[in-house]
């Protein structure tokens, strides 16, 4: 008997071809091999790597080490046209440099691109910043000083003992659709970066009048002013220290209106357990820090969430319980082993007091007992504030700007609504810091760091255009059976789509046998085809 043995080589094509699509669309490398070219007898441009990198952030994401035994597994020859023996950390490290003094000119023509070739809308654009920690010393005489410096500030992960770097991206409501995002400084003070950016996202908003929605950091004099002199609108928070004790309590609920909205995730939910959002409205003016500054009045939309104040209450009777078992058992130990002075009682209640969160609503008397002369303890809480803390439960204020004379007022429930989108741009930070694992980062140095950032902003970029193209082709309410084993309608994701393609294998032929996708389910036919792509052909190409 004679046995054959037939060699099949297989490699992993996932949703390669799904980023070659939209990397093809936008024309990263060509974008940035105008500004960093190589020598003619280069075996890769730059713009071919950093497509690579954004291919590899899609699909499998790891730290920044052995991309070419990813590109070997998966089918990057195939579908980049990249060898992957040439993608060693010499040729990634020697990318990232050539296109490190051009961040912003490649980000902001990559945006350009997107916005006019996928018609995206930018009349309102979402801003925020996010801080990621950096394992390292990153010494400062070390780092180059015309890069974003790692240094110690202000972690949203509360990692003080690390050092960071930060990015701000801002996201169209058209989709969630990041179209701009910069690196900063560790330490860079988000409050002073609204003006700059309020300027690049007026240059890619073009003549149209568009609408700025960030967090409260956006709200300080020289901010507002700087945006109602250009003409921007904006919508942010007002923050609790400019609100004056009281004023909340003092709200009529009764006057306020209801709004009508309901939140993505209570729309399953009975009417009667769904939150009810109220507005007033009036003005507040902010004064400038010195007396020659122009105070600026701006439009005060107050608002009443009843999720909020059932939130603030339960958190409130948390905190009165713990403070009040603590305060017993102080003021039953007083005068005791541990507690034998009124310096140490008042220091412990203090620190209840501090931790506990209920130093406004907290009265206590310190004394000494009349035998014994030992020092004596009691506490407290004061009913009135109490009464008054409750009745400010669930309000908080937006600020917009006074409606220009003839223009278009919004309404202040739309202001709110508008508000209430910002929650898009803290989903693509999940999706910045979850999918696409923008850490751990092995790179040394800064110029590098803020290169690689940049290039795993451009990946949520990609990310983001697939989502949207998918839903896009489906119409109606974008939704589509297939992607969960019970088969109910959801809108598509772009990581459900990624995780859904990431079993196709691609089957490496000889001359007369080409190369062919193996597909497993319908699903990845149908997703490819939504996306634009042509999956009769046995091969995709990309140039």
């Amino acid at each position: 008997m004679i046995s054959v043995v037939e060699a099949e080589v297989r490699k992993r094509l996932g949703g390669l071809p799904a980023a070659v699509e939209i990397l093809r669309r936008l024309d990263v490398a060509g974008i940035v091999d105008e500004r960093c070219p190589v020598r003619s007898d280069a075996d890769l441009t730059h713009g071919q790597v950093i497509e690579v990198l954004i291919a590899n952030r899609l699909t499998s994401p790891m730290p920044l080490q052995r991309v070419g035994d990813w590109a070997s597994a998966w089918a990057v020859e195939e579908t980049f046209g990249v060898e992957a023996e040439l993608l060693n950390d010499d040729r990634l490290a020697r990318a990232l440099d050539a296109v490190a003094p051009h961040l912003a000119e490649i980000s902001g023509t990559v945006a350009a691109t997107a916005i006019s070739g996928f018609g995206i809308d930018v009349a309102k654009i979402h801003w925020d910043m996010t801080s990621m920690s950096m394992s390292g010393a990153y010494p400062e005489p070390d780092q180059d000083p015309a890069f974003p410096q790692i240094k110690h500030g202000h972690p949203k992960d509360r990692r003080f003992d690390l050092k960071q770097v930060q990015a701000g991206i801002a996201v169209a409501g058209d989709g969630g659709i990041p179209v701009f995002s910069k690196v900063f400084d560790g330490g860079a003070a988000e409050v002073s970066q609204v003006v700059d950016t309020m300027k690049a996202l007026k240059e890619i908003a073009g003549p149209r009048r568009f609408l700025m929605v960030a967090d409260s950091k956006l709200v300080s004099w020289a901010n507002v002013t700087a945006l109602c002199a250009a003409e921007v609108d904006f919508t942010a928070p007002l923050p609790a220290a400019r609100v004056a004790d009281g004023f909340y309590a003092g709200l009529d609920l009764d006057a306020a209106r209801i709004v009508d909205h309901v939140p993505a995730r209570a729309k399953n939910s009975p009417a009667d357990r769904r939150d009810v959002y109220r507005v007033l409205e009036d003005t507040v003016t902010l004064a400038g820090p010195r007396k020659k500054d122009t105070p600026v009045t701006l439009r005060r939309v107050l608002v009443h969430s009843t999720g909020n104040a059932a939130g603030q209450q339960q958190a409130r009777d948390k905190h009165l319980a713990k403070a009040a078992a603590e305060l017993d058992k102080l003021a039953a130990g007083a005068g005791g082993r541990y507690y034998n002075t009124s310096e140490k009682i008042s220091a412990r209640a203090g620190v209840i007091a501090k931790t506990r969160r209920v130093a406004k609503v907290l009265h206590t008397i310190t004394g000494t007992h009349p035998d014994t002369g030992k020092p004596t303890f009691t506490w407290w809480f004061d009913t009135e504030a109490l009464t008054a803390e409750t009745a400010a439960d669930g309000w908080y204020a937006l600020v917009a700007p006074l409606p220009a004379p003839g223009g278009q007022t919004r309404a202040a429930e739309q202001i709110l609504l508008d508000y209430k989108c910002q929650s898009g741009v803290e989903r693509r930070y999940a999706d910045f810091k979850g999918p696409l694992a923008v850490t751990p980062v092995f790179v040394q140095k800064n110029s590098r760091v803020a290169a690689l950032i940049q290039v795993i902003c451009l990946a949520l970029l990609v990310f983001c255009l697939i989502e949207r193209e998918v839903r896009r082709a489906l119409g109606g309410d974008g939704k589509m059976a297939g992607l969960y084993p019970d088969s109910r309608r959801v809108a598509p994701t772009a990581r459900i789509i990624l995780y859904t393609l990431s079993i196709l294998e691609l089957r490496i032929g000889n001359i007369m046998d080409p190369p062919t996708v193996v597909f497993a389910r319908g699903i990845h036919v149908h997703l490819l085809e939504l996306l634009g792509i042509e999956v009769i052909q046995p091969r995709w190409t990309h140039t």
